[in-house]
């Protein structure tokens, strides 16, 4: 039974971790708000470990519930109706497990709310650590994630001391029934007390004791599976976009790559003005497209709309193929170049190079100290922002999809080279492919097939290059400006080459003014050593054996050691009195003079300092977790604002969520 329930519950928890992995990848952008990155870390590392534990406890909770029947009614057979009276104290201390259930519940749900704003907080400060540490404000983040942990720390406190008490009432209450029971045999005289009857009745509370300690606990599991169940509910069913936004044709269905009629859009439903209005496209296959307009006109929002990333509030989408996606802020993963490029697709030598090539990356990757092989660090560590767009696009030409969308790629990258990336890529590489290209590079527009001028989430002008500018107005505007921009640029540039003129007539001068082309657009590194060392180091993790060592840390972090050693006397004294009790019985027995009541009342007395002794231990262990988790946060914390930038950069943000 175990078996079967371990192996169940290891499937629902595997499912459930691709179900919040599949669904993070649908949701809406309003309800990617609502869940953080850190609450998604949650979701699978806490949440779903807990509903895979259900299974298990489930086949527990009613298995004990059927021993304590069958225990009651041997109980019966043996004492008869002097059995009756110890149903009273066992009702009693069911019922108190319902507050006790309530409480707990209460401080479970506040305890994660305040785990996800804290996690929330960690890994808004994890991504943004670059920006905190050139201003200096380490401290005053580090305090802020300490004042959300001491109000994680109350609710987590409270219900470790509930455990605490729980503890108690499981060792009490067995002392208390049987108690009433031996009573009960003395008042009704159902059952001779002797030690036949004595040591039945004992025998039969303690198979008791399993199944009362475990509907506490199995009710407290159960508590702690309804609030991950709740939060994984309402992550599930969270709004995400309409996959019916776009209807995919096959190339042959019609003449145009993409088509939109009508269309309006908007980012959040509640919204009251859309993002995208009266938008209306044609767009023929191998067409080039190029989008242009002022900062916020909605030129990404279309191509957006385009992919189905966008809720669509009226009009049509008809697009054809596959899509490719270049966005402006670039994306890379942690691996080789070669992994970046391929991106688990099978390599093609001849496209591989190709795209390469295309994508100006061939002096580059001669230049890598392993080639292609290099190892990218996390987020990029060690490209410049050039180089990580190059990457991002040449993956995109790889692919060999039907239609691309390009935002703005060559924001990154100087002049000379935005101008080999239009003609190799776009105009070469990809002549036989849809492009809608977002640009602000006025200079590249002549070359393309169709303008779209956008202004405040309209296309306000459509057409080539010479009609607009023959219709004057938007694109006239858009034009001039640019040319007045190139104008004071290009003064600009007189000025410093008269500057560096005078530093370079002037040698001892020049020291520390000028930097290498790679220094100063930020080329990779070349990383010396055998081929394969990485950036990003595997995870140390210690399996089976793992010692003494990490308890005695345990210990030692936490200064807890006084503590430790009265946990020790603590049990030590619930292990001795609780023998002493049995330990009475047998001796108090043969003894005439000894009454009943002297029988049962020190016997009552030894349980209950056994049981005081039981919530001692358990008491002290709870606050020793808590000053363990404590000093291990703060500790934790303190190294964490206090690591170099190298050690943000090659260690993944979920890996230190999960600490």
């Amino acid at each position: 039974m175990a078996s079967f329930s371990n192996s169940i519950g290891l499937k629902m928890r595997s499912a459930l971790m691709v179900a919040v992995y599949q669904k993070q990848l649908k949701l809406s952008n309003s309800a990617r708000t609502r869940h953080s990155a850190g609450e998604i870390v949650n979701y699978i590392s806490v949440d779903a470990y807990r509903m895979g534990e259900f299974p298990w406890w489930f086949h527990m909770t009613w298995t004990s519930a059927l021993q304590l029947v069958l225990s009651i009614g041997v109980l019966y057979s043996v004492v008869d109706i002097g059995a009756l009276p110890g149903l009273v104290p066992l009702l009693i201390c069911g019922l108190l497990n319902v507050p006790f259930a309530k409480i707990l519940q209460n401080c479970q749900s506040q305890f994660m709310i305040a785990q996800d704003k804290r996690l929330r907080s960690t890994s808004e400060i994890l991504n943004s650590m670059k920006i905190i540490k050139l201003q200096s404000w380490e401290e005053k983040f580090k305090n802020l994630l300490q004042s959300l942990r001491d109000k994680e720390f109350v609710w987590l406190s409270k219900a470790q001391i509930l455990k605490a008490s729980s503890s108690f009432l499981y060792w009490m209450s067995p002392t208390v029934i049987s108690a009433v029971v031996l009573i009960g045999c003395v008042v009704t005289q159902s059952a001779p007390l002797n030690a036949e009857t004595i040591f039945t009745v004992l025998v039969t509370l303690k198979t008791m004791g399993a199944p009362v300690k475990m509907v506490p606990e199995a009710l407290s599991i159960m508590i702690q599976v309804k609030v991950s169940f709740d939060r994984l509910n309402n992550f599930l069913l969270d709004e995400e976009l309409i996959n019916d936004d776009s209807e995919r044709k096959f190339k042959e269905c019609s003449v145009n790559a993409v088509e939109i009629q009508d269309g309006k859009f908007v980012w959040d439903l509640e919204t009251v003005f859309p993002t995208l209005a009266d938008v209306n496209l044609e767009i023929k296959w191998r067409h080039k497209i190029a989008v242009c307009g002022p900062v916020g006109a909605g030129k990404s929002s279309l191509l957006y709309a385009i992919l189905g990333e966008i809720h669509k509030i009226s009009g049509t989408i008809n697009v054809g193929g596959t899509f490719a996606y270049v966005s402006q802020s670039s994306w890379i993963q942690s691996g080789t170049v070669q992994d970046n490029i391929l991106f688990g697709k099978p390599m093609d030598k001849t496209r591989y190079e190709k795209a390469i090539k295309a994508c100006a990356l061939d002096k580059d990757i001669n230049d890598f100290s392993h080639g292609d092989l290099t190892e990218i660090g996390q987020r990029g560590i060690n490209l410049s922002g050039g180089q990580k767009q190059r990457i991002q696009l040449a993956r995109a030409v790889y692919n060999d999809a039907d239609i691309y969308l390009l935002d703005d790629p060559f924001s990154a990258v100087d002049a000379h080279t935005a101008a080999i990336l239009f003609n190799d890529c776009v105009m070469t590489a990809l002549r036989e492919k849809t492009v809608i290209l977002v640009t602000h590079q006025v200079e590249f527009l002549s070359e393309v097939d169709t303008i779209l001028v956008m202004e405040r989430g309209k296309v306000i002008q459509s057409g080539s290059y010479e009609s607009l500018l023959t219709a004057g107005t938007a694109f006239e505007i858009l034009v001039s400006a640019h040319k007045d921009t190139i104008t004071e640029l290009n003064q600009d540039n007189e000025h410093k080459r008269g500057f560096e003129t005078e530093v370079l007539s002037n040698p001892q001068n020049s020291q520390g003014f000028y930097l290498t082309k790679n220094q100063s657009e930020g080329e990779i590194s070349c990383i010396k050593g055998p081929i394969g060392a990485q950036l990003t180091q595997e995870e140390e993790k210690v399996i089976g054996n793992v010692g003494w060592k990490p308890f005695w840390d345990y210990v030692n972090y936490s200064e807890g050691t006084f503590m430790l050693c009265f946990i020790l006397l603590a049990q030590s004294g619930f292990m001795a009195f609780q023998t002493a009790s049995t330990f009475w019985l047998a001796i108090a027995i043969e003894i005439p003079k000894v009454t009943n009541a002297t029988l049962i009342g020190v016997y009552t007395l030894v349980s209950f300092a056994s049981a005081a002794f039981v919530y001692a231990r358990s008491y002290l262990t709870a606050l020793l977790g808590l000053k363990a988790s404590t000093t291990f946060f703060s500790k934790f914390t303190t190294a964490m604002f206090n690591a170099p930038m190298l050690f943000f950069d090659s260690t993944p943000v979920g890996r230190i969520l999960t600490r």
